[in-house]
């Protein structure tokens, strides 16, 4: 389906200090840059499955309008570029149509001694609250509620940062904000600030204003330890319930289909072999990937055919047969299909219904799949397939993507500025035919307060859920 970016920024830092060190003075001439927006402009109408599926034309028109004319004749920055792009994708409200953070002049940034806001915040319920705290000041504890920054509302600053993500609504564009990271976000929105004024209200309610000191990007990212998405895969026995974590539904390696394969095989081999009958399937913090992973793990635990959509539509173009040409490995049926129709046709691609593994192999016990709010694309699709299905019960909270969405991401690069663009080609409907624009909605709602350390979502499983499974008849 897509390939979630899912980078550290660790390793961005040492892989990309020779490139940053030549580029981060890069400047675009104002012609390039608006010859770069009428490109693009033009490119997601062709190659978008449907880029007014949620605005207006006229409503583009009038964002592209306006973005040309916000360019003058001044050069611009790479990241002034980056973001008008950001923000032009935006406007359709599509979560995969989209630019990522501009990296490469935050990285910049930071090894020219750049800082960030020290709080690293989550959002719920329209409330933000301290996740973490890298500030000198302990006054301020994580779950302490942010009321307002240099005297604006939080919700002004969440607004002001939204129209630069995409996403089919506001609480998925918070969930990209969490994702991305708020001082990430703050920073290259509403630019560098030495020192912050933070009104925060505590769980008892008490409130108070406290000045902030900006920490340097490097200490920042190495405190943050890391992206907010799961990359590992962990399989493991908690007490007499199986837990599977299977990690994104994609890998970097050439033999990575292999290796998840391999690995789905052993833990269900040692769950069979021990008779296990309640299984744990967690997916949250996922990036999604292909079905090809998903599909295999759940035919463990399937007990009839199934396939991850109920329509799956695409939509060719010249940009995708051109990056098709450049990607493909083979021409197999997915890379005949789009290369054979027309330009601007929309054309049915069917997959075959994926069947259980063999009766012997299969388990049969009782199913928990965990979602929550960074559960992503094909994880996302993959819960609602279960759910769909009556193969499991889904625990935790809405996802923030969609499993009816516009998908199937490619990405191209605009002639001027090298800027890539990622874009959906393909629409997804899930198993059972609803179009509703709504993430997957758990069986059993339970939140994951903050992200933190607690695991509100598997101790409700393991407590709750399995405690009352095991003491029925």
């Amino acid at each position: 389906m897509k390939k979630k970016l899912k980078f550290t920024f660790a390793i961005l830092f040492t892989a990309l200090q020779a490139v940053v060190a030549q580029q981060q003075e890069l400047k675009f001439a104002a012609a390039d840059v608006k010859a770069d927006v009428a490109y693009l402009y033009k490119t997601l109408e062709n190659a978008h499955y449907n880029l007014f599926a949620y605005v207006s034309k006229n409503k583009y028109d009038k964002a592209y309008a306006a973005i040309q004319k916000s360019i003058g004749t001044d050069s611009l920055s790479l990241l002034e570029t980056t973001k008008l792009f950001q923000k032009f994708t935006a406007v359709g409200n599509v979560g995969h149509c989209e630019v990522d953070f501009p990296a490469q002049p935050y990285i910049a940034y930071a090894q020219n001694g750049g800082t960030v806001f020290p709080l690293e915040l989550a959002f719920e319920n329209n409330h933000a609250y301290v996740r973490k705290n890298y500030a000198a000041n302990a006054n301020i504890t994580v779950g302490d509620q942010v009321i307002s920054i240099d005297k604006t509302p939080i919700k002004s600053i969440q607004e002001a940062i939204h129209p630069f993500l995409s996403a089919e609504r506001t609480y998925f564009k918070n969930a990209k904000l969490e994702f991305w990271s708020f001082p990430r976000l703050y920073w290259s929105v509403l630019g560098a600030k030495e020192t912050f004024a933070v009104k925060v209200k505590t769980k008892e309610g008490k409130q108070a204003t406290y000045t902030l000191q900006a920490i340097p990007v490097m200490d920042y990212e190495t405190k943050r330890g890391g992206e907010i998405l799961n990359n590992a895969r962990v399989f493991k026995h908690i007490n007499a319930v199986a837990y599977i974590n299977p990690g994104p539904f994609s890998s970097s390696e050439a033999d990575g289909e292999e290796r998840f394969k391999a690995f789905v095989d052993a833990a269900f081999t040692d769950i069979n072999t021990k008779n296990t009958q309640n299984l744990v399937v967690d997916l949250r913090n996922n990036s999604g990937g292909h079905n090809a992973y998903s599909d295999y793990l759940i035919s463990y635990f399937a007990d009839k055919p199934f396939r991850w959509f109920s329509k799956f539509e695409l939509k060719t173009s010249e940009v995708l047969k051109e990056h098709t040409k450049k990607n493909a490995t083979e021409m197999d049926a997915y890379t005949t299909a789009i290369l054979n129709h027309e330009n601007g046709e929309v054309f049915a691609y069917d997959q075959p219904i994926q069947n259980p593994v063999a009766e012997a192999k299969r388990f049969k016990g009782k199913v928990y799949v965990l979602v929550n709010r960074q559960t992503y694309s094909m994880a996302a699709v993959s819960a609602a397939l279960v759910q769909d299905y009556g193969f499991a019960t889904i625990v935790g909270e809405e996802t923030g993507d969609v499993p009816t969405l516009y998908a199937s991401q490619f990405s191209f690069n605009l002639p001027k500025t090298g800027i890539m663009v990622k874009v959906p080609k393909g629409y997804i409907v899930r198993p059972n035919g609803n179009e509703k624009l709504a993430g997957v909605v758990p069986d059993h709602v339970v939140k994951d307060h903050l992200l933190d350390e607690e695991d509100e979502i598997l101790n409700y499983t393991l407590q709750t859920l399995l405690n009352s499974a095991t003491q029925k008849p």
